[in-house]
């Protein structure tokens, strides 16, 4: 197969004067480098591509693929991961991933919860604030947590994130409204053991990979995920694959929110447990991070024993299924006149 890769390379938003932390979803040189290794050691040709601007431009002077293996998290808006799939819809073009409706709905916290809490998948109780008129509203029992509603590796959480009292719920959310420029997601602090799932596959045909504990160290900021002990993983946290009684409710959890969402392919699903040991569902990633080294779902998946190639060829064969599925139809009419 022809494959192109679309991506958004962090160094050229670096270069065009974004600042590190709006760039932190974005990819690095080795991780595009290590997807065409691993597309191109499976038998196919790479094409690469780029972003959502570049894959415009290809498009329009006639160039396709028979696939397009999609890591592009898109710069603007709720709705942009949702981007590079909506204009290869239009083109007719498979590609890797979640469709743009659960590309939009999922990078939107509060409208997920409220998806899998109506499958009946547990998650804490919450609030979405969008002005500061909210925040008097929010009734939920302390502590708390918040963070933005549409960011990913952990942008907007901090040790602040975690709430204690009503001055402190109005100061966290009107500092998330203001820096961030989108609502907050409020919801009851989860005091138990964080696990982050791995899942591959679309469907009845998903499963499971593994449940991987994150674990802070001494050294990192205390009782939350954050955004700096992500970026400084390699210092600040332990990664454990857990087989245990609550890690393997974790996965069913996981697994059924990841069907609940029409997720594809392959992606990860937060859970922490709450004060009664349950698990509960935080959020999903349909479009996860890659990098073979930093990036939670390869940790997970070598942890569990396979190669970083495998992984890249179960979704290239999850995605695969789709080719030919999605082509423009012409009305009979037009066709039957050509």
């Amino acid at each position: 197969m022809l494959v192109g890769l679309t991506y958004d390379l962090r160094s050229d938003y670096l270069a065009e004067g974004y600042g590190e932390e709006e760039t932190a979803e974005f990819d690095s040189p080795a991780t595009i480098q290590a997807l065409d290794d691993a597309v191109t050691a499976l038998g196919h040709q790479v094409v690469r591509i780029g972003n959502i601007r570049r894959l415009t431009e290809r498009l329009a002077k006639g160039e396709r693929w028979d696939l397009v293996f999609n890591i592009a998290e898109g710069l603007n808006g709720v709705g942009r991961e949702a981007q590079v799939p909506s204009l290869l819809d239009a083109y007719g073009i498979a590609y890797t991933f979640s469709d743009p409706m659960i590309m939009g709905l999922t990078l939107h916290k509060g409208m997920t919860k409220r998806v899998v809490r109506d499958c009946g998948v547990p998650t804490p109780d919450f609030a979405v604030i969008e002005s500061a008129a909210d925040i008097a509203r929010v009734g939920l029992p302390y502590p708390l947590f918040a963070k933005p509603v549409a960011e990913g590796t952990g942008k907007g959480v901090t040790p602040a994130s975690r709430i204690s009292d009503r001055h402190k719920l109005k100061s966290v959310c009107l500092d998330l409204l203001r820096r961030y420029d989108q609502p907050v997601l409020v919801e009851t602090y989860l005091p138990g053991r964080e696990f982050t799932v791995g899942l591959v596959g679309t469907g009845d045909r998903a499963e499971s990979v593994a449940a991987m504990e994150v674990i802070l160290k001494d050294n990192a900021e205390p009782d939350v995920y954050s955004y700096v002990n992500k970026e400084q993983c390699e210092e600040r946290v332990i990664y454990r694959l857990a087989t245990d009684a609550l890690a393997r409710e974790a996965e069913a959890v996981a697994l059924t929110a990841w069907r609940c969402l029409g997720c594809r392919d392959a992606g990860r699903i937060d859970l922490r447990a709450d004060a009664q040991g349950r698990m509960n569902f935080i959020e999903v990633n349909p479009l996860a991070g890659l990098h073979p080294d930093h990036s939670d779902l390869p940790i997970l998946w070598q942890q569990a024993g396979r190669p970083y190639g495998e992984l890249i060829r179960r979704i290239v064969e999850s995605a695969a299924t789709r080719i030919g599925t999605g082509r423009i139809r012409r009305p009979a009419h037009r066709a039957a006149a050509e």
